[in-house]
């Protein structure tokens, strides 16, 4: 009787000592976030405000991050979701080989133009069509379901900035997957980055049908505050 009251004693306050993993962090509340963004590095420069920061404590930045120029956060996020099972060589790999093919189909398109107004207006670098492309397959709004009364209401709501980049990516990854087995995985993302960059394919018209669905529901949308 005695030993399980003591092995009861020592359960309840281990579970107290427990403290959740979003509590457990090596850097205290006064650190702030690492500027690794040299427009940002210049701009704190020109303020004044980069002088203030030298006696501040900054947490150290991730390995995936830096100040190179040939760094783009859009990028680096984009072969994150194309990554599977913490095999990041093979997702960058696959996106660079993307870019190639990218690059080859803009160069052909460009050699073939019979005008000098045709081959100006074609974008020959790959990560300012995959900019572009997610720009153009940005949702604006979304649909959430609302209970009211018992009966459950698609409620359309404005989408925040992150999750807008999220879906458009997500929808991309998707399209790009939904692919034969003859077709390999660069060739298809080559395909859909200039669908969406020229503002038409599969995940612009998956964007314009969510957007149709949510004008068709905007008698629900006073919902959202009630």
């Amino acid at each position: 009787m005695l030993r399980r009251l003591a092995c009861s004693f020592v359960q309840s306050h281990t579970r107290r000592l427990i403290v959740p993993a979003a509590h457990m962090s090596q850097y205290g509340p006064h650190f702030i976030e690492p500027v690794v963004d040299k427009k940002q590095i210049d701009a704190l420069k020109e303020s004044g405000d980069l002088a203030k920061l030298a006696h501040v404590p900054i947490k150290a930045a991730l390995s995936s991050q830096n100040t190179s120029v040939f760094y783009d956060p859009l990028v680096s996020q984009f072969t994150n979701y194309v990554m599977k099972q913490g095999n990041k060589e093979l997702s960058r790999g696959l996106v660079e080989k993307g870019f190639e093919n990218i690059k080859r189909l803009q160069l052909e398109r460009y050699h073939l133009a019979e005008s000098e107004e045709e081959r100006a207006k074609i974008e020959l670098n790959p990560r300012k069509l995959l900019h572009q492309a997610v720009e153009n397959c940005r949702p604006l709004l979304q649909l959430t379901p609302i209970k009211r009364g018992g009966v459950r209401y698609q409620v359309p709501v404005p989408v925040t900035e992150k999750r807008s980049y999220f879906l458009a990516m997500k929808w991309l990854l998707e399209a790009v997957r939904e692919k034969e087995r003859t077709v390999h995985f660069p060739e298809k993302m080559a395909w859909e980055v200039l669908d969406a960059a020229a503002n038409q394919g599969k995940v612009v018209k998956r964007k314009h049908e969510l957007h149709r669905q949510c004008e068709a529901n905007r008698a629900y949308a006073h919902y959202r505050w009630s």
